[in-house]
C-alpha cells in the first residue's frame, strides 16, 4: 500500500467488505473501433465496482499515481478511495446530494462538484469535517457535471445545462482560482464550440450535455465525455476540435467519470444503473 493510502485510510473512517472490491474483467477481444491516438476503444479492462459505488460519477488520481483512485457518488456525499482489484475506504464530507465530480487542486486539496454549481474543497491527507470548505452556488444557475483541476491551482468547471448556451452549438466553461486573500472565485469564462460534424449516430440537432473532462498528461489535449450523448470529444490544448469519437452503449453505459494517469491510461467510470457500476481502463500505447 502506498505511503499516501495509509495515512488517509487512518484518517478516514469506513471500509467496505470484500464484496465492494473492484474486480478485474479483460473485454473480449472486438473488432477495432475509432479511437484516439494510442488507445483502442474497443478493448478496455473493466474493473466491476460492489454496490456501494453503484452511482459513481466523478474519479482523480492525486498527481497521476494509479495506486489509488478517488471517486465520489452522487447521493451521499462521501469520498471514496481505493486501489483498482483491492479494498475500499471511504469518508463523509457533506449531506445528502447530487454530486458530479471531483478534481484534485494544486495538489494539495480535493474540490467536489455539485450539480447546481456548488463546491466542497478540504486538504488532501488531513481531512475533518471542520476542514470542508463549502462554496454554496458559487457558479453561475446552470447546471454542472465536469470539474478539472491542475497542479497550479486552477479548477474548470463546465456547464451540462446552463441557459445562457445554445448547447446544439456551444458550451460554457469557467475558470476558478485563489486570489491573494485566498477567496476562491471565478477569474474566467469562456464557451467550447460543439462540432459540426457528429459521429454516427449521433444526431445533428442533439444538445451537447458534457459529463466529465480530464487532460492528457503528455499531449495537453482536453478529453470531454458526454453520457447522455454517447460521445468523446478530443480538443487541443487551446480548446480547438480534433476529432470526436462515438462511445458504444454496450461498453460505455453511463460515463460520468474521466482521468488519466501520469502514463496517459485512460480510466472511465461507468454508472450502474440497474446493474453494476465499472471502471474501464485504456492503456496507452505511444
Amino acid at each position: 500500500m502506498p505511503l499516501f493510502f495509509g495515512v488517509i485510510a487512518s484518517s478516514m473512517a469506513g471500509c467496505a467488505g470484500k464484496h465492494d472490491r473492484p474486480e478485474p474483467e479483460k473485454e473480449k477481444a472486438a473488432a477495432a473501433v475509432y479511437s484516439p491516438p494510442g488507445y483502442d476503444l474497443g478493448t478496455p479492462v473493466k474493473y466491476v465496482l460492489g454496490e456501494t459505488l453503484r452511482k459513481i460519477s466523478g474519479i482523480t488520481f492525486l498527481r497521476g499515481n494509479p495506486d489509488t483512485m478517488y471517486a465520489i457518488e452522487d447521493e451521499t456525499g462521501r469520498l471514496y478511495f481505493f486501489r483498482l482489484g483491492g479494498g475500499l475506504h471511504s469518508w463523509h464530507f457533506g449531506g445528502h446530494g447530487d454530486y458530479k465530480d471531483i478534481a484534485v487542486l494544486g495538489d494539495k486539496e480535493f474540490a467536489v462538484l455539485r450539480s447546481d454549481g456548488s463546491l466542497f474543497v478540504f486538504p488532501v491527507g488531513r481531512a475533518s469535517r471542520k476542514s470542508v470548505r463549502a462554496y454554496q452556488h458559487i457558479l453561475p444557475a446552470g447546471e454542472y457535471e465536469g470539474l478539472f483541476g491542475d497542479k497550479d491551482g486552477q479548477l474548470i468547471a463546465m456547464c451540462r445545462n446552463c441557459g445562457i448556451d445554445d448547447q446544439s452549438k456551444e458550451v460554457s466553461a469557467y475558470v476558478l482560482r485563489y486570489d491573494a486573500s485566498h477567496s476562491l472565485g471565478i477569474r474566467d469564462h469562456f464557451k467550447i464550440i460543439v462540432p459540426r460534424e457528429k459521429p454516427t449516430g449521433f444526431h445533428n440537432h442533439i444538445k451537447f450535455h458534457p459529463s466529465c473532462l480530464a487532460r492528457h498528461p503528455l499531449t495537453g489535449d482536453w478529453y470531454v465525455v458526454s453520457a447522455e450523448n454517447k460521445a468523446m470529444i478530443v480538443f487541443d490544448d487551446h480548446w480547438k476540435v480534433r476529432d470526436l469519437y462515438a462511445l458504444d452503449a454496450t461498453l460505455f453505459k453511463q460515463p460520468d467519470g474521466l482521468a488519466f494517469d501520469r502514463d496517459g491510461n485512460m480510466y472511465v467510470s461507468n454508472g450502474g444503473g440497474e446493474g453494476r457500476a465499472n471502471v474501464l481502463l485504456f492503456r496507452y500505447k505511444k
